[in-house]
């Protein structure tokens, strides 16, 4: 009998939901406690004993996956990012690695956007206002009246800017490989390199998958090229921004503000800096909240996972 680690918190909290699904296919479940990811040790003390994983953003590391092999076959993963796993690794050592492209494109996008209206109108900073007795009337700005930024012109960039371009908004974009002209004549995009798109933009959105190149792409020297006034919106992946030099930036006047989704350590810190600032908007990594598509991304973890292991899966009827 196949046995799963099953670490994806999403799935976790409903887990008797798919019990049946996976039983019918002959397969134990490991269930870890879970508080947002498991790390590397936590999942060594599972090294060996299971053939499949579900997991969110486990860490995954080669020296996991190698004490894991070969027993592990598949890893399937819940979302779309896969910055956590050793993908060559997994490819060294014969794991396949699954994941569902496109998961949240739609939410994330409406999360940016909720943001930039929410700077550029000054909509948290009047409700505050009011609620403490405060009538101000705050100078806000119209889109239209603005230009955005987005580094990652990749399925969420695109629709980004599809959405801000319906603003009005002056578009720029920078990505390492280059994006279709049907593309940029649709929306007037202008592309440029990440240095002029910093120092022109009055809200830069980053949208960029975690890799080596963008690994603290947003740090001192980068955040210094930034207009006073102009905010940074992060619901991508937390190691993109360095995080101190953030908060210097902000402490400085160097930018005007920050939303940030994700973060390099989660939960954030209690004692994060981040947390006491006026200027900033946090969540906790739930840019990607919608109910619809957790379902479908649910069916299609599981899906991954029973093809992963050879074995042949029915439609969601069959198997819910």
């Amino acid at each position: 009998m196949p046995t799963i680690l099953f670490s994806a918190p999403y799935m976790l909290t409903s887990i008797d939901r798919f019990r049946p699904a996976l039983e019918r296919y002959g397969l134990d479940l490991i269930t870890p406690e879970v508080h947002e990811r498991l790390d590397e040790d936590e999942i060594l003390k599972y090294a060996g004993q299971f053939d499949g994983a579900v997991c969110g953003d486990d860490r995954f590391s080669a020296r996991v996956l190698a004490a894991c092999a070969p027993r592990l076959k598949v890893i399937s993963k819940w979302g779309t990012g896969v910055d956590s796993i050793d993908s060559a690794a997994c490819e060294r050592l014969g794991v396949k690695l699954y994941r569902t492209p496109n998961a949240f494109t739609l939410p994330v996008t409406d999360s940016v956007m909720g943001y930039l209206l929410a700077f550029a109108r000054c909509l948290p900073w009047m409700d505050g206002a009011m609620k403490a007795g405060v009538w101000e009337k705050l100078p806000g700005r119209a889109l239209h009246e603005c230009t955005l930024g987005v580094v990652g012109v990749g399925t969420i960039g695109k629709t980004v800017l599809r959405r801000a371009h319906a603003f009005g908004m002056v578009l720029l974009g920078t990505d390492i490989v280059e994006i279709d002209h049907v593309f940029i004549a649709e929306t007037g995009v202008e592309m440029t390199p990440l240095d002029d798109l910093l120092a022109r933009a009055d809200f830069v959105s980053l949208n960029c998958d975690l890799n080596p190149t963008s690994l603290h792409l947003i740090n001192a020297r980068t955040l210094s090229l930034m207009r006073p006034h102009a905010i940074l919106v992060n619901t991508a992946r937390g190691p993109i921004v360095d995080e101190p030099a953030l908060v210097e930036a902000l402490k400085a006047g160097t930018i005007g503000g920050a939303a940030l989704d994700l973060f390099e350590v989660e939960p954030l810190p209690a004692e994060s800096p981040l947390r006491q600032m006026d200027n900033v908007m946090l969540a906790p990594h739930n840019a990607n909240s919608s109910p619809a598509a957790w379902e479908r991304v649910h069916w299609n973890t599981i899906k991954n996972l029973v093809q992963g292991l050879g074995l042949p899966f029915g439609d969601r009827d069959e198997v819910a």
